[in-house]
């Protein structure tokens, strides 16, 4: 005889499951965000103070003007090193909650074609049709669902690949200074 109840358990019992795996992915991403935050924070004050007694040791133009670039680039290096760590944490970040979702649709399509054989062999007669249409719309949005979620991975590669063509391309870009003149 078919049980719904043990099911609906079952169920209860496997959401709270993936609520705690998604609970901890969030904490430990929020964590290594804090952590990249202190230490922008503390390279940030560090940086400050060289570059403030830098300031109070210019002599003359020629030499504030050097400080001038040299201070620039820095500045854009430290911000593209930041963008850069979080861009790997947030991609990261992604690729988990990405696992835990494909996780959690794979155990409920299985929980659910479980379900309907469960629920079909003890329907009452006649009603074979209504149990493989329904077994049908599922079969044809498990499908759907498996072609988006392709077609997701497959932007978000590329999306990716961009951003990291960018950022080379923007790191490539930026102006060493040598001598107090910018590099061609």
């Amino acid at each position: 005889m078919y049980n719904a109840t043990e099911q609906f358990v079952e169920l209860n019992k496997a959401n709270v499951a993936q609520a705690s795996k998604i609970a901890a992915i969030t904490l430990g991403n929020a964590e290594k965000l804090l952590k990249l935050n202190l230490s922008a924070a503390k390279s940030a004050l560090a940086q400050s103070i060289e570059n403030a007694q830098a300031a109070a040791g210019v002599k003359d133009v020629q030499e504030l003007f050097t400080l001038r670039a040299r201070l620039a680039e820095s500045g854009v290096q430290t911000a593209l090193a930041y963008s850069r760590t979080f861009y790997e944490l947030a991609s990261e970040a992604q690729a988990e909650f990405t696992a835990v979702s494909e996780e959690t649709w794979k155990s409920y399509s299985k929980g659910v074609a479980t379900w309907v054989d469960t629920a079909s062999k003890s329907a009452p007669a006649g009603s074979d049709v209504a149990v493989n249409a329904f077994k049908s719309t599922f079969a044809a949005t498990t499908a759907a669902f498996d072609q988006f979620q392709k077609a997701t991975k497959q932007v978000v590669n590329l999306a990716d690949a961009s951003v990291r063509a960018a950022a080379a391309s923007a790191v490539k870009s930026v102006p060493t200074t040598k001598g107090g003149r910018k590099a061609a």
